[in-house]
């Protein structure tokens, strides 16, 4: 065959007939979540796409666009990365608990886990800790199973049982177990990072270290090549307690100042979701976000604009926890599919070819 060959489009009814049970799979599966949320007395809200940010992470990509006054002038507007600024901004109006089915768009972004539109799950719960949104996970994977009939979650070959009890391990002991690196003696107690310390780290393990990397460059490599191969085998894993810095969104923990309220759930090795025991404080929020964009400016060039109206929310916004889940990916576990595009009923159209 000629590996050269176009493949058929999403539409061609035999490749829609090999997807269908994967879509029919997907629709069961959020009808499932949104009675399970029905029932803890969430209220499922619905978010503007259009906002003036799209986030303030220094390695989140936008679709930018422009609306236009009815005079004709023009204002920048972003296509959102996350529901998150509106969901909180609902928090500090009062909601309590919310959740959200929301697409967003993530530019720079296509392969097997990653689509440049997809649905992201987010929900929230005022007044209660970042280890509810945990114990939520484990019922909502156990859920998705259920709904499809299977007793695994599987992806390319690897599978993680969902009914089993789930992995719960710090991201600094993960860095001692599975790579030797004491990662926290290169992180203050205010947080600051020892970027110097780090590389030698990893020098000292035999990994790579460029002259350009920065902390969080050297942090990023070794969660990829040593820590998430490790992760989701078997049963689910919890990744608790991020470094601070990278953590833009969460607050300190109680325990230890240079870790944050921030978990990532995995299953099979791959990321599902991501949250936090949110941070509250308007004038922290504002600098950390001024330090991932100034990343980002040197990194790639450009930044974002600071959403005004969320930190303004956030002196009314409630202590909260939330997460975001990636829902077609939970699908994909969940089916068996080994695509995204798989479980999406109208992919986005290819482009740059």
């Amino acid at each position: 065959m000629n590996s050269s060959a176009k493949a058929s489009p999403w539409w061609t009814p035999s490749v829609h007939a090999d997807r269908r049970p994967f879509l029919i799979g997907r629709n069961a599966i959020q009808a499932a979540l949104r009675g399970f949320f029905a029932r803890e007395d969430f209220v499922e809200v619905d978010t503007a796409v259009l906002q003036v940010s799209p986030g303030n992470e220094a390695h989140l990509h936008a679709f930018a666009t422009e609306a236009l006054t009815t005079d004709g002038q023009k204002a920048p507007f972003y296509l959102h990365t996350s529901p998150e600024f509106a969901c909180k901004k609902l928090l500090a109006a009062g909601e309590e608990r919310i959740s959200c089915f929301a697409h967003v768009y993530r530019n720079r972004e296509r392969g097997r886990l990653h689509h440049p539109e997809f649905t992201m799950l987010e929900w929230y719960r005022a007044g209660e800790s970042y280890e509810s949104l945990m114990m939520d996970c484990v019922r909502i994977l156990a859920l998705a199973a259920e709904t499809v009939k299977t007793g695994k979650l599987a992806y390319r070959g690897a599978e993680s049982d969902p009914f089993a009890g789930p992995e719960r391990i710090g991201v600094a002991e993960a860095f001692e177990r599975h790579a030797g690196i004491d990662l926290l003696a290169s992180v203050a107690a205010d947080g600051s990072t020892d970027r110097d310390h780090l590389a030698a780290e990893l020098r000292r393990v035999g990994m790579r270290v460029a002259d350009d990397d920065g902390w969080a460059d050297l942090f990023s490599r070794v969660l990829v090549e040593k820590i998430e191969p490790y992760l989701g085998f078997g049963r689910i894993t919890i990744l608790d307690e991020y470094p601070i810095s990278e953590a833009a969104l969460a607050r300190p923990s109680a325990r230890d100042p240079r870790v944050a309220e921030r978990f990532e759930l995995y299953a099979c090795g791959v990321e599902l979701a991501n949250g936090f025991g949110e941070l509250t404080n308007a004038a922290e929020q504002r600098r950390r976000f001024e330090i991932e964009m100034t990343e980002k400016a040197r990194i790639y060039g450009e930044t974002y604009p600071i959403d005004e109206d969320f930190l303004a929310a956030l002196a009314l916004m409630p202590e909260a926890s939330g997460i975001a889940l990636g829902f077609d990916r939970l699908v994909m576990l969940a089916t068996g599919a080994s695509r995204i595009d798989q479980v999406l009923w109208a992919p986005v159209a290819e482009y740059g070819r």
